[in-house]
């Protein structure tokens, strides 16, 4: 008898095992996501100063060009 209550209790932990080891691999995988899809914000970020950044100095020669 105590050796059934014994394999019991540790099913039950080992189970308990398995769900920690899937649960932290699920959080590790949607922290990935986060990560990827906080570098393609920062990359769109980016190329929105360097448009921007472009635009300003073609801006400053369009107005050199006509106080000449």
């Amino acid at each position: 008898m105590k050796f059934l209550v014994g394999m019991i209790a540790a099913a039950m932990l080992a189970g308990c095992g398995a769900e920690v080891a899937t649960t932290a691999a699920t959080g590790a995988a949607i922290k990935k996501q986060e990560l990827e899809e906080g570098m393609k914000t920062q990359e769109r970020a980016q190329q929105k100063i360097n448009e921007a950044m472009e635009q300003t100095q073609q801006r400053a020669q369009q107005s050199d060009q006509g106080a000449r």
